[in-house]
Protein backbone atom coordinates (compact mmCIF):
# COMPACT_ATOMS: atom_id res chain seq x y z
CA UNK A 1 0.00 0.00 0.00
CA UNK A 2 1.33 3.32 -0.74
CA UNK A 3 0.20 6.27 0.96
CA UNK A 4 -0.60 9.37 -1.14
CA UNK A 5 -0.30 12.69 0.00
CA UNK A 6 -2.73 15.35 -0.88
CA UNK A 7 -0.49 17.56 -1.45
CA UNK A 8 1.22 18.83 -4.68
CA UNK A 9 4.10 21.95 -4.13
CA UNK A 10 4.91 22.97 -7.58
CA UNK A 11 4.19 21.84 -11.09
CA UNK A 12 4.74 23.17 -14.91
CA UNK A 13 1.27 23.97 -15.72
CA UNK A 14 0.19 26.84 -18.75
CA UNK A 15 4.05 27.54 -18.90
CA UNK A 16 4.70 29.14 -15.68
CA UNK A 17 5.75 27.56 -12.20
CA UNK A 18 2.89 26.96 -10.29
CA UNK A 19 3.35 26.29 -6.19
CA UNK A 20 2.30 26.96 -2.78
CA UNK A 21 3.46 30.32 -0.88
CA UNK A 22 4.67 28.43 1.87
CA UNK A 23 5.05 31.40 3.77
CA UNK A 24 1.40 31.84 4.22
CA UNK A 25 1.02 28.43 5.38
CA UNK A 26 -1.02 27.35 7.49
CA UNK A 27 -2.88 30.26 7.70
CA UNK A 28 -3.71 30.08 3.62
CA UNK A 29 -3.10 27.49 1.36
CA UNK A 30 -2.57 29.49 -1.80
CA UNK A 31 -0.88 28.57 -5.32
CA UNK A 32 1.33 30.99 -6.97
CA UNK A 33 2.11 31.72 -10.70
CA UNK A 34 5.90 31.99 -11.00
CA UNK A 35 6.67 33.93 -14.49
CA UNK A 36 9.70 34.93 -14.95
CA UNK A 37 13.17 33.76 -13.43
CA UNK A 38 13.79 36.85 -11.63
CA UNK A 39 10.29 35.94 -9.95
CA UNK A 40 11.91 32.72 -8.80
CA UNK A 41 14.73 33.88 -7.84
CA UNK A 42 12.59 35.98 -5.04
CA UNK A 43 10.80 33.24 -4.81
CA UNK A 44 13.56 31.00 -3.71
CA UNK A 45 15.49 33.59 -1.78
CA UNK A 46 12.30 34.81 0.41
CA UNK A 47 11.48 31.47 0.79
CA UNK A 48 7.86 31.27 -0.74
CA UNK A 49 9.09 27.76 -2.29
CA UNK A 50 11.63 25.94 0.57
CA UNK A 51 13.12 22.64 1.30
CA UNK A 52 16.06 21.21 -1.11
CA UNK A 53 13.91 18.76 -3.44
CA UNK A 54 11.12 21.61 -4.34
CA UNK A 55 13.99 24.04 -4.38
CA UNK A 56 16.01 21.56 -7.21
CA UNK A 57 12.85 21.71 -9.16
CA UNK A 58 12.37 25.24 -8.71
CA UNK A 59 15.88 25.73 -9.84
CA UNK A 60 15.20 24.23 -13.17
CA UNK A 61 11.79 25.74 -13.77
CA UNK A 62 13.73 29.02 -12.88
CA UNK A 63 15.96 28.30 -15.96
CA UNK A 64 13.07 27.29 -18.27
CA UNK A 65 11.32 30.74 -17.59
CA UNK A 66 14.47 32.37 -18.35
CA UNK A 67 14.84 30.69 -21.57
CA UNK A 68 11.22 31.80 -22.25
CA UNK A 69 12.01 35.33 -21.90
CA UNK A 70 15.29 35.45 -24.30
CA UNK A 71 13.36 33.13 -27.03
CA UNK A 72 11.81 36.28 -29.08
CA UNK A 73 14.99 38.67 -28.57
CA UNK A 74 16.24 37.68 -31.58
CA UNK A 75 19.40 36.95 -30.53
CA UNK A 76 21.74 33.92 -32.66
CA UNK A 77 22.02 30.29 -31.07
CA UNK A 78 25.06 31.50 -29.92
CA UNK A 79 24.09 34.94 -28.15
CA UNK A 80 20.68 32.61 -26.59
CA UNK A 81 22.95 30.21 -24.96
CA UNK A 82 25.27 32.59 -23.54
CA UNK A 83 22.53 34.65 -21.67
CA UNK A 84 20.65 31.87 -20.39
CA UNK A 85 24.18 30.22 -19.11
CA UNK A 86 24.61 33.77 -17.40
CA UNK A 87 21.56 33.82 -16.05
CA UNK A 88 21.27 30.50 -14.82
CA UNK A 89 24.76 31.18 -12.94
CA UNK A 90 22.83 34.25 -11.23
CA UNK A 91 19.95 31.93 -10.13
CA UNK A 92 22.37 29.99 -8.26
CA UNK A 93 23.25 32.37 -5.99
CA UNK A 94 19.75 32.65 -4.64
CA UNK A 95 20.53 30.13 -1.52
CA UNK A 96 23.99 28.89 -1.25
CA UNK A 97 23.85 25.83 1.13
CA UNK A 98 21.04 23.71 -0.47
CA UNK A 99 23.50 21.59 -3.40
CA UNK A 100 20.22 20.98 -4.81
CA UNK A 101 19.94 24.42 -6.07
CA UNK A 102 23.01 23.92 -8.03
CA UNK A 103 22.02 20.67 -8.87
CA UNK A 104 18.92 21.73 -10.88
CA UNK A 105 20.31 24.43 -12.59
CA UNK A 106 23.25 22.23 -13.93
CA UNK A 107 21.13 20.00 -15.11
CA UNK A 108 19.29 22.30 -17.40
CA UNK A 109 22.64 23.68 -18.75
CA UNK A 110 23.45 20.21 -19.36
CA UNK A 111 20.65 19.76 -21.23
CA UNK A 112 21.27 23.26 -23.18
CA UNK A 113 25.16 22.71 -24.00
CA UNK A 114 24.27 19.50 -25.46
CA UNK A 115 21.34 20.33 -27.60
CA UNK A 116 21.51 20.49 -31.22
CA UNK A 117 18.07 22.24 -31.90
CA UNK A 118 17.43 25.60 -32.32
CA UNK A 119 16.36 28.58 -29.49
CA UNK A 120 12.45 27.09 -29.79
CA UNK A 121 13.97 23.05 -29.84
CA UNK A 122 16.12 24.04 -26.55
CA UNK A 123 13.36 26.06 -24.72
CA UNK A 124 10.87 22.72 -25.42
CA UNK A 125 13.69 20.20 -24.27
CA UNK A 126 14.37 22.45 -21.25
CA UNK A 127 10.57 22.37 -20.41
CA UNK A 128 10.35 18.55 -20.86
CA UNK A 129 13.02 17.92 -18.46
CA UNK A 130 11.64 20.42 -15.56
CA UNK A 131 8.89 18.42 -15.87
CA UNK A 132 10.43 15.56 -16.01
CA UNK A 133 12.06 15.96 -12.68
CA UNK A 134 9.18 17.57 -10.84
CA UNK A 135 7.85 13.62 -11.75
CA UNK A 136 11.35 11.94 -10.88
CA UNK A 137 11.13 13.80 -7.70
CA UNK A 138 7.70 12.42 -6.07
CA UNK A 139 9.26 8.84 -7.35
CA UNK A 140 12.13 9.19 -5.68
CA UNK A 141 10.30 10.27 -2.05
CA UNK A 142 8.56 7.27 -2.53
CA UNK A 143 11.21 4.90 -2.93
CA UNK A 144 12.91 6.94 0.18
CA UNK A 145 9.52 6.50 2.34
CA UNK A 146 9.62 2.37 1.57
CA UNK A 147 13.06 1.86 2.43
CA UNK A 148 13.18 4.33 5.34
CA UNK A 149 9.57 1.99 6.57
CA UNK A 150 11.72 -0.61 7.07
CA UNK A 151 13.56 0.75 9.84
CA UNK A 152 10.28 2.33 12.02
CA UNK A 153 9.34 -0.22 14.66
CA UNK A 154 5.79 -1.06 15.24
CA UNK A 155 4.08 1.73 16.91
CA UNK A 156 7.27 3.76 16.81
CA UNK A 157 7.26 7.77 17.45
CA UNK A 158 8.85 9.75 15.26
CA UNK A 159 10.49 12.80 15.87
CA UNK A 160 10.95 14.95 12.61
CA UNK A 161 12.68 18.23 12.94
CA UNK A 162 11.83 21.37 10.08
CA UNK A 163 9.63 19.94 7.72
CA UNK A 164 11.18 17.35 4.83
CA UNK A 165 7.71 16.23 3.76
CA UNK A 166 5.60 17.15 0.84
CA UNK A 167 5.90 21.14 1.01
CA UNK A 168 9.47 20.62 1.12
CA UNK A 169 9.16 18.32 -1.97
CA UNK A 170 7.41 18.02 -5.22
CA UNK A 171 4.53 16.45 -3.33
CA UNK A 172 5.63 13.21 -1.04
CA UNK A 173 8.50 14.10 1.28
CA UNK A 174 11.88 12.56 2.46
CA UNK A 175 11.91 12.86 6.47
CA UNK A 176 7.68 12.34 5.84
CA UNK A 177 8.37 10.33 2.93
CA UNK A 178 9.47 7.73 5.30
CA UNK A 179 6.39 8.62 8.22
CA UNK A 180 3.89 8.51 5.29
CA UNK A 181 4.74 5.03 4.14
CA UNK A 182 5.79 3.73 7.70
CA UNK A 183 2.04 4.53 8.36
CA UNK A 184 0.69 3.10 5.24
CA UNK A 185 1.64 -0.25 6.70
CA UNK A 186 0.90 0.34 10.28
CA UNK A 187 -1.61 3.22 11.57
CA UNK A 188 -0.04 3.60 14.72
CA UNK A 189 2.69 4.87 14.04
CA UNK A 190 3.00 8.70 15.60
CA UNK A 191 4.99 12.01 15.02
CA UNK A 192 7.04 14.75 17.16
CA UNK A 193 7.62 17.81 15.24
CA UNK A 194 9.90 20.69 16.64
CA UNK A 195 8.54 23.82 15.97
CA UNK A 196 11.68 24.95 14.54
CA UNK A 197 12.64 28.15 15.57
CA UNK A 198 13.45 30.87 14.09
CA UNK A 199 11.04 30.33 11.15
CA UNK A 200 8.88 27.86 12.49
CA UNK A 201 8.76 25.36 9.47
CA UNK A 202 8.06 22.43 11.49
CA UNK A 203 5.04 24.08 13.52
CA UNK A 204 3.77 25.76 10.62
CA UNK A 205 4.03 23.26 7.52
CA UNK A 206 4.97 19.73 9.08
CA UNK A 207 1.73 19.88 11.61
CA UNK A 208 0.04 21.57 8.65
CA UNK A 209 0.60 18.91 6.08
CA UNK A 210 0.25 15.65 8.52
CA UNK A 211 -2.67 17.18 9.74
CA UNK A 212 -4.04 17.47 6.41
CA UNK A 213 -3.20 13.95 5.64
CA UNK A 214 -4.73 12.62 8.58
CA UNK A 215 -1.52 11.75 10.41
CA UNK A 216 -1.11 11.93 14.47
CA UNK A 217 1.06 14.36 15.05
CA UNK A 218 2.32 16.24 18.51
CA UNK A 219 4.21 19.58 18.73
CA UNK A 220 6.83 20.28 20.60
CA UNK A 221 9.66 23.47 20.74
CA UNK A 222 12.91 22.91 20.05
CA UNK A 223 14.41 22.33 23.36
CA UNK A 224 12.56 19.78 24.49
CA UNK A 225 13.23 16.61 22.18
CA UNK A 226 16.01 15.35 25.21
CA UNK A 227 13.07 15.52 27.85
CA UNK A 228 10.93 13.01 25.96
CA UNK A 229 13.80 11.42 24.95
CA UNK A 230 14.40 10.56 28.53
CA UNK A 231 11.06 9.81 29.13
CA UNK A 232 11.03 7.05 26.29
CA UNK A 233 8.35 8.72 24.53
CA UNK A 234 10.52 8.97 20.69
CA UNK A 235 11.97 5.62 19.10
CA UNK A 236 13.83 7.42 16.41
CA UNK A 237 14.95 10.81 14.61
CA UNK A 238 13.97 11.49 10.75
CA UNK A 239 15.30 14.27 9.31
CA UNK A 240 15.98 15.45 5.95
CA UNK A 241 19.15 17.51 4.87
CA UNK A 242 20.16 20.11 2.25
CA UNK A 243 23.80 19.46 1.43
CA UNK A 244 25.60 16.17 2.46
CA UNK A 245 29.20 15.79 2.15
CA UNK A 246 31.23 12.87 1.02
CA UNK A 247 31.40 11.76 4.48
CA UNK A 248 28.15 11.80 5.38
CA UNK A 249 28.22 15.27 7.16
CA UNK A 250 24.78 16.81 6.66
CA UNK A 251 23.78 20.30 6.90
CA UNK A 252 20.00 20.76 7.64
CA UNK A 253 17.96 23.35 9.64
CA UNK A 254 19.66 24.80 12.10
CA UNK A 255 19.03 22.54 15.46
CA UNK A 256 19.41 19.66 13.74
CA UNK A 257 22.92 19.07 15.49
CA UNK A 258 21.42 19.31 18.93
CA UNK A 259 18.91 17.06 18.21
CA UNK A 260 21.50 14.43 17.23
CA UNK A 261 23.43 15.12 20.28
CA UNK A 262 20.46 14.04 22.64
CA UNK A 263 19.23 11.08 20.54
CA UNK A 264 23.28 9.82 20.61
CA UNK A 265 23.41 9.80 24.14
CA UNK A 266 19.58 8.41 24.74
CA UNK A 267 20.48 5.43 22.17
CA UNK A 268 18.24 6.51 19.82
CA UNK A 269 18.73 5.76 15.93
CA UNK A 270 18.78 8.93 14.00
CA UNK A 271 18.33 9.06 10.39
CA UNK A 272 18.41 11.78 7.77
CA UNK A 273 16.23 10.95 4.42
CA UNK A 274 17.62 12.67 0.84
CA UNK A 275 17.87 12.03 -2.31
CA UNK A 276 21.13 11.30 -4.01
CA UNK A 277 21.50 14.78 -5.59
CA UNK A 278 21.48 16.31 -1.79
CA UNK A 279 24.99 14.86 -1.88
CA UNK A 280 27.58 16.51 -2.71
CA UNK A 281 30.70 14.15 -3.36
CA UNK A 282 32.68 17.22 -4.08
CA UNK A 283 33.14 18.56 -0.57
CA UNK A 284 34.66 16.07 1.71
CA UNK A 285 33.18 17.18 5.08
CA UNK A 286 31.19 19.49 6.53
CA UNK A 287 33.77 21.83 6.90
CA UNK A 288 33.42 23.02 3.63
CA UNK A 289 29.48 23.31 3.30
CA UNK A 290 28.28 27.24 3.60
CA UNK A 291 26.03 28.25 5.62
CA UNK A 292 23.36 31.22 5.18
CA UNK A 293 23.04 33.69 7.36
CA UNK A 294 19.59 34.74 7.30
CA UNK A 295 17.82 38.38 7.92
CA UNK A 296 18.18 39.43 11.78
CA UNK A 297 14.65 40.12 12.08
CA UNK A 298 13.58 36.12 11.70
CA UNK A 299 15.26 35.77 15.46
CA UNK A 300 13.99 39.43 16.48
CA UNK A 301 9.84 39.75 15.98
CA UNK A 302 7.33 37.32 15.47
CA UNK A 303 4.19 38.60 13.60
CA UNK A 304 6.09 41.52 12.69
CA UNK A 305 6.23 42.59 16.57
CA UNK A 306 9.93 42.92 18.83
CA UNK A 307 10.01 40.20 21.38
CA UNK A 308 13.53 41.16 22.50
CA UNK A 309 15.68 44.18 23.77
CA UNK A 310 15.48 46.75 21.01
CA UNK A 311 19.14 46.67 19.08
CA UNK A 312 20.09 43.34 20.74
CA UNK A 313 23.07 41.43 18.87
CA UNK A 314 21.99 38.67 16.80
CA UNK A 315 23.74 35.70 15.02
CA UNK A 316 20.97 33.96 12.87
CA UNK A 317 22.60 30.54 10.65
CA UNK A 318 19.89 28.94 8.69
CA UNK A 319 21.63 25.97 9.09
CA UNK A 320 24.02 23.71 11.29
CA UNK A 321 26.00 20.39 10.72
CA UNK A 322 25.46 17.10 12.33
CA UNK A 323 28.70 14.82 11.96
CA UNK A 324 28.41 11.84 10.63
CA UNK A 325 29.49 9.78 13.56
CA UNK A 326 25.87 11.08 15.04
CA UNK A 327 24.35 9.29 11.80
CA UNK A 328 22.50 5.92 12.10
CA UNK A 329 21.70 5.60 8.56
CA UNK A 330 21.48 8.06 5.11
CA UNK A 331 18.22 7.24 3.41
CA UNK A 332 17.96 7.23 -0.33
CA UNK A 333 15.84 6.41 -3.36
CA UNK A 334 18.16 3.46 -4.09
CA UNK A 335 18.97 2.25 -0.05
CA UNK A 336 20.26 3.32 3.37
CA UNK A 337 23.69 4.27 3.47
CA UNK A 338 25.20 2.81 6.56
CA UNK A 339 29.22 4.29 7.78
CA UNK A 340 31.49 3.79 6.21
CA UNK A 341 29.43 6.99 4.41
CA UNK A 342 32.46 7.87 2.11
CA UNK A 343 32.43 3.86 1.02
CA UNK A 344 28.51 3.72 0.88
CA UNK A 345 28.29 7.37 -0.41
CA UNK A 346 30.70 6.18 -3.43
CA UNK A 347 28.51 2.57 -4.07
CA UNK A 348 25.37 4.40 -4.02
CA UNK A 349 26.29 6.77 -7.07
CA UNK A 350 28.43 3.31 -8.88
CA UNK A 351 24.66 1.87 -8.30
CA UNK A 352 22.36 4.79 -8.98
CA UNK A 353 19.93 2.67 -11.29
CA UNK A 354 19.56 -0.15 -9.05
CA UNK A 355 18.92 -0.84 -5.36
CA UNK A 356 21.43 -0.93 -3.14
CA UNK A 357 21.37 -3.73 -0.01
CA UNK A 358 22.93 -1.14 2.59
Amino acid sequence: MVFESKIRTIQWVDNVSRMVDQTKVPYEYVMVDIKTGDEMYDAIKTMIVRGAPAIGVSAAHGVVLYAQELMNKGLSREEFISQLTQKAEYLKTSRPTAVNLMWGVDRQLEILHNSTSDIKGMVEELKQNGIKMENDDIAINKSIGEYGADVVPKGATILTHCNAGALATVGYGTALGVVRSAYARDNSIQVFSDETRPRQQGSRITTFELKMDGIPVTMITDGMCSYFMKKGMIDMVVVGADRIAANGDTANKIGTYTVAIAAKYHNIPFYIAAPLSTIDTSIKSGEEIPIEERSHDEVTTINGKLVCAEGVNVINPGFDVTPHELITGIITEVGILKPDYNESIKNAFANERKPLLI
